[in-house]
């Protein structure tokens, strides 16, 4: 059974892949797992929390301090400036604005954590990043959400993100007790294991979110190949970006996973159902990007290596 789990957590990034192949192959396999996402994002946060332990779930000051800048820059000033771009050039109302607009105001993923460690990087500045970037949500969605009012009523985002943040907190007591416990150690063996499920379980989410891309492949594919390389380039560039430029090395994965992978789905019972339908092309195409990461991250960071030698 371990050797079975260790292989399956040495193979996660190619457990995505596997999810966005089957998604996008079978819309009926998309539309069955999806309404059960939200209980797999979940279970795969919980899973990150647990393989973290208690030492890794307690920032010092400076990681604190990095963590609270990032949110700020990247999910209040950058969707911000953003936006008011978009507005000065008429192009605010166009769905693919308000996507990529969207896209940086949204927290980081619930799943970042998880693809961090695919990588080979530390997942705990990326689980503190998603837990502060949560928090912190109601506050950073309202002044980008006053500048684009097609997103409707701030309000409703707020007890989103609030339930959301509520979510964290159990989710996270929850595995805080059995690694505390020692009902979970903390050893090589049992990590192995919780990796294994986490990969496991992230494939099931790629696939419940890959129905809208799905369909598009069969009934618009210049569509989908436009919107699909938009989010891409916004995806890998906010990467690429943070990976080249974030002055703490260390942190150059955790961060630039957090970056570019935004929980962009947590808006959708939110905003107005029209726009809704609008922009569901473009929140089902970004999760291809978001989930090829693991193959793509570490040539970004062999990037920044060669860079740093130079």
């Amino acid at each position: 059974m371990h050797a079975l789990a260790a292989a399956v957590a040495a193979q996660g990034r190619w457990m995505l892949v596997a999810g966005l192949v089957v998604g996008l192959a079978s819309p009926a396999a998309a539309q069955m797992v999806r309404p059960h996402v939200g209980v797999l994002v979940i279970a795969v946060l919980f899973l990150a929390i647990l393989r973290i332990g208690p030492a890794g779930l307690r920032p010092g000051r400076a990681a604190l301090v990095r963590a609270l800048t990032a949110a700020l820059l990247f999910q209040l000033l950058l969707p911000m400036a953003v936006a008011a771009s978009f507005m000065a050039a008429g192009l605010l109302a166009d769905p693919l604005a308000l996507a990529v607009v969207l896209i940086l105001a949204a927290a980081p993923i619930t799943g970042a954590a998880p693809i961090v460690a695919m990588t080979g990087g530390n997942p705990g500045p990326a689980l503190h990043q998603t837990v502060i970037g949560t928090a912190l949500l109601p506050l950073t969605v309202l002044p980008v959400f006053a500048l684009a009012p097609a997103f409707g009523d701030a309000g409703a985002v707020l007890g989103t993100a609030s339930r959301l943040l509520a979510v964290v907190g159990l989710a996270g007591g929850a595995a805080f007790v059995l690694r505390r416990t020692g009902i979970v150690p903390g050893t090589a063996r049992a990590l192995t294991v919780v990796d294994a499920l986490s990969a496991v379980l992230l494939g099931l989410v790629v696939i419940g979110l890959m129905s809208a891309a799905a369909a598009a492949l069969r009934e618009a594919p210049a569509m989908l190949a436009a919107t699909l390389a938009l989010v891409s380039a916004l995806c890998f560039g906010l990467q690429g970006a943070t990976a080249r430029l974030w002055p703490h090395a260390p942190d150059a994965a955790p961060f630039a996973v957090t970056t570019g992978n935004r929980n962009v789905a947590l808006f959708l019972g939110v905003l107005p159902a029209a726009l809704t339908d609008d922009l569901m092309l473009a929140i089902g195409c970004y999760q291809i990007p978001m989930y090829l990461t693991p193959l793509v991250l570490p040539r970004l960071l062999a990037w920044r290596a060669r860079a740093g030698r130079c």
